[in-house]
């Protein structure tokens, strides 16, 4: 409760920000409309104006939370049959697309995981990987994954792959980098003092991972988790871009396409959302692992 007062003071100060932005983005426009009809706006009309526009430059905080409330439980279309509303599971809502984003995520998430705990391992006991495999993974980040996504997308359709699996590689791009980095790290933090009691034990080099490398590289290991899983979801969003065919970034591309900024806004917001809850899961797993294995701090 005590960090709750400058958590909500930092909120306010973002919202008061973001609203005096708004107005000032927004004015213009509503200038040329009273200029052309002849007439004169005073400051509170033209405020009330700038923060109720259907395509504002920069959508105000109220516009994005009914966008957000709209396209997440209740969806209005004009069908034949009158107004037709759609629930959560609809493929216009944002429920429906954050998860096909969280699918690719979750599985490239686990491809890139997993590549990464067994190339660190492989750069770690052999030197040949370590001197050759680690600096082409360093130089596999500096590649703009914008440019990349389109070539990963055409050469997998080309031979029949699409769908889920052609945006987890690329969420699996990003994300096996942090892990490689971090249980590299791990697996070297043991001291030389403790892999020479290891050897005065006569122990094997399974031994030796399993009972000191392993547990030394939790902590490293949980803490490039948590980027892993962040830069997983930027993966998958980008990787929607392309495709179209569903998910938070085809939302994006569509409001930039129609210039509906505060859809655009809030796709923005939900994939913030569930980038906090991924971190989040991700550390209280930490917590609790950690814990059994008594490295709680």
């Amino acid at each position: 409760m005590r960090n709750l007062g400058p958590i909500l003071t930092v909120v306010a100060a973002i919202v008061v920000i973001w609203y005096a932005g708004a107005v000032g983005l927004n004015a213009a426009w509503s200038k040329d409309q009273a200029a052309r009809a002849g007439v004169e706006l005073s400051f509170g009309e033209m405020v009330s104006q700038t923060l109720s526009q259907d395509r504002p430059k920069l959508p105000a905080p109220h516009q994005v939370a009914v966008e957000l409330w709209q396209s997440t439980w209740v969806e209005e279309t004009q069908g034949r049959r009158g107004l037709v509303r759609s629930g959560s599971l609809s493929n216009r809502s944002l429920v429906y697309h954050g998860w096909l984003t969280l699918s690719a995520t979750l599985l490239g998430f686990a491809i890139g995981t997993g590549a990464g705990v067994l190339l660190a391992v492989g750069i770690v006991y052999n030197r040949a990987m370590d001197m050759s495999v680690m600096p082409w993974a360093i130089a596999s980040q500096t590649i703009p994954i914008l440019a990349i996504a389109p070539m990963i997308i055409v050469v997998l359709n080309s031979i029949g792959i699409s769908g889920l699996l052609p945006k987890a590689i690329i969420s699996a791009y990003l994300s096996f980098f942090p892990v490689v980095v971090g249980m590299v790290k791990g697996l070297r933090s043991p001291d030389a003092m403790q892999l020479d009691l290891l050897r005065t034990y006569s122990a094997s080099g399974g031994q030796a991972f399993w009972k000191l490398r392993l547990p030394a590289s939790m902590p490293y290991f949980f803490a490039s988790l948590k980027v892993a899983i962040a830069a997983s979801l930027v993966g998958a969003i980008v990787g929607e871009l392309p495709v179209q065919q569903g998910g938070l970034g085809a939302r994006l591309l569509a409001g930039s396409y129609y210039g509906q900024t505060a859809q655009i806004w809030a796709a923005l917001f939900a994939a913030a959302a569930l980038a906090a809850v991924l971190v989040g899961i991700v550390g209280v797993i930490q917590r609790r692992t950690l814990t059994r294995m008594g490295m709680a701090r």
